[in-house]
């Protein structure tokens, strides 16, 4: 594949602008000289060397705009308000825009484009600060506004491979004042053995500006890692030392250049790829331990074992490298809250914990629609005006908090408001009118919340650009399903309102449990069984045909996967009941026999077998068998239609 450096530029960007919009969303209170000032003067001046380097000269251009009022913010000229950070904000968009807008080069300038840099150069105009002449540069010695500085500069010897060009940086130099530029070549090998792509010289500057030291630094931030970069000024009246090779830097551009060699970006798709060469390797890796046992070859044991733990090690390895932290796609919603909260005339904050929580990635990419609804659902129907929330004796600013946290093999990741709740007997009035349920249901005030995730339903009075359709919920139930997860509400009215979503880790590879009915092998999660009890022809008798079953005191009920299935055959007369936990309850399921653990790789179904609900997926046995994994939760409902339609 072709190193195409534009492409790594627009990673590097994406990540860059969603540090700007963090930062520019906590703005507030920020003081001149502030880090968080400083972070979004680096983020965009990177963009904008970046960009220039890469051709997106549009981008560098527009970028310089908004450098230029963060410069003045830093010196104090411009006071940080909430003008600023909407300013800055609306640049972001602007600059994400601009990249997704086509190829590097020069291009129409946008309309929105234009009403931004007028906004920008208002702001810059509101700020100017007094000439130079009647003030003193940051940094600078005591004396004139202008004062001659010595720069050692010996950059990264990858720096032309990484797109970096030193006739830029000296040009931007000489825009500060008057410059004079001397090579070192000290380190240049000889002909035979220079490398054409890689930066030998040196370079040794002086500069008279009145620019300070933070304005010449921030012309070398995107080329620092892995240089030596020194500043230092001439005191007045001294003639500026003769060249001496530059000492090398062991702080934070050292440390930045290791931890830049030590990221690796990967497709995604090669990440898919690896994941399904593992998974077929671990069920060859089965296959390999049922071939070598049932050949009784005892010198086979030990590298059959080996190979096993080797193939575990891989397998946990490769699944780590997708896992990422869900403060990843926790970021972006500030923003939407922040939108949002003022468009509806509301004061919201949003509060995060476990960010670093890490998910699959694949399971991370289709969590943010969920999440989507269900902050816009908080801030629509939860939280009040600052209005409402004080006539219910509340403070004006409304709080909503996203969290995740691990527990056990799964991860819940939940949403809550400290809103006004939510109205059972508003909920079952407005079911009852779309006549989602009969008038005279006898429902729990569980089930009673539950109706809000029907296809359809909506409390809300007026259709809305935010609500009133009734398919936000709606689409948050079918996409938890389809990750094979479950969601969890409750809520106290005037207090506030808890929506949780419990994720599995992966979806690519499980521990399952391993059973078998008749002929038959099904896989249950593993993450959903508790324990394993036994059931025999007495025990049956004595429940009088009811399928329940006692452990330890509590009545746990039952279904027979042979009766709900239709399998063929006589059970033994022991079976197994497997404890597996559903939502907030347990449940059994009546097996024949239960065979153990068994690392399972899903496999995707069929289409003959796509619309079969009680079933997830399949995987392959160690003996070229299909087992279908078994979707718990589908079969508790099938289970449940059942015993309705057999009641007379």
């Amino acid at each position: 594949m072709q190193y195409n450096p534009a492409d790594t530029y627009l990673q590097e960007a994406e990540d860059l602008l969603a540090e700007i919009e963090e930062a520019a969303l906590s703005l507030a209170g920020e003081k001149p000289g502030g880090e968080r000032l400083n972070q979004l003067f680096r983020a965009f001046h990177t963009i904008k060397g970046s960009g220039a380097m890469c051709g997106f000269n549009q981008v560098a251009a527009f970028t310089h705009r908004v450098e230029t009022v963060l410069d003045l913010v830093r010196q104090g000229s411009i006071p940080v308000s909430n003008t600023l950070a909407e300013a800055i904000l609306s640049a972001k968009d602007e600059i994400r825009a601009l990249l997704a807008a086509g190829q590097p080069g020069e291009a129409d300038a946008r309309a929105s484009t234009r009403d931004l840099v007028a906004l920008l150069d208002g702001l810059a105009g509101a700020g100017e600060p007094a000439p130079k002449s009647a003030s003193k540069p940051a940094d600078a010695p005591h004396g004139t506004g202008e004062v001659t500085w010595r720069i050692l500069f010996r950059p990264d010897p990858d720096l032309m491979i990484h797109g970096g060009r030193p006739a830029a940086l000296i040009r931007d130099l000489r825009s500060l004042g008057e410059c004079q530029v001397s090579a070192q070549t000290d380190r240049v090998p000889d002909l035979d053995e220079i490398d054409p792509e890689r930066c030998y010289l040196g370079w040794s500057i002086t500069l008279r500006t009145g620019a300070g030291r933070d304005a010449i630094r921030d012309v070398f931030l995107f080329v620092e890692d892995g240089a030596t970069l020194e500043i230092e000024a001439v005191p007045e009246g001294s003639s500026a030392p003769a060249v001496r090779a530059p000492r090398p830097r062991q702080g934070a551009a050292t440390c930045n250049a290791l931890s830049r060699e030590s990221t690796v970006r990967v497709p995604s798709e090669r990440l898919d790829r690896l994941v399904g060469l593992v998974g077929e390797l671990v069920v060859n890796q089965s296959r390999l331990a049922q071939a070598a046992s049932h050949a009784g070859a005892p010198e086979l044991a030990g590298p059959v074992e080996e190979i096993e733990r080797l193939v575990a090690e891989l397998r946990d390895d490769v699944l780590g490298i997708r896992m990422m932290p869900i403060g990843s796609i926790f970021g972006r919603f500030r923003r939407l809250v922040h939108d949002l909260s003022a468009e509806l005339g509301k004061q919201i904050d949003l509060v995060t914990s476990g960010e670093e929580t890490e998910l699959d990635k694949s399971i991370l990419d289709q969590l943010g629609e969920p999440l989507v609804h269900l902050l816009r659902n908080s801030i629509d129907h939860g939280i009040g005006t600052p209005e409402q929330r004080a006539a219910s004796g509340k403070p004006a600013r409304g709080v909503i908090r996203l969290s995740a946290l691990h527990t056990g093999s799964d991860v819940v990741v939940g949403v809550e408001d400290d809103g006004r709740g939510l109205d059972r007997a508003a909920i079952r009035a407005k079911a009852v009118e779309k006549q989602l349920i009969p008038a005279d249901a006898g429902l729990t005030g569980k089930e009673i919340l539950n109706l809000i995730l029907l296809p359809g339903f909506s409390t809300a009075g007026l259709v809305t650009s935010v609500s009133g359709r009734g398919v936000g919920m709606d689409v948050v139930k079918r996409q938890i399903d389809a990750l094979r997860g479950a969601i969890s509400i409750a809520s106290e009215p005037g207090k506030g309102t808890r929506i949780s979503l419990r994720l599995p880790l992966t979806l690519a590879i499980i521990e399952g449990w391993l059973v078998e009915v008749g002929p038959d092998r099904f896989i249950l999660p593993m993450a959903a069984v508790a324990e394993n009890i036994e059931l025999d022809r007495i025990q049956r008798a004595r429940n009088n045909g009811r399928n329940i079953v006692a452990v330890r005191g509590e009545l746990i009920p039952y279904i027979d996967l042979r009766e709900a299935f239709g399998l063929p055959g006589s059970p033994p007369a022991v079976e197994k009941v497997v404890v597996v936990h559903h939502e907030e309850h347990r449940v059994g399921l009546v097996v024949d026999r239960v065979l153990g653990t068994h690392q399972t790789v899903l496999q995707p179904l069929g289409s003959f077998l796509r619309n079969v609900g009680v079933v997830s997926g399949s995987t392959v046995m160690g003996d070229g068998g299909v087992a279908l994994i078994l979707d718990i939760r589908e079969i508790v409902r099938f289970a449940q239609r059942q015993g309705k339609r057999a009641q007379p």
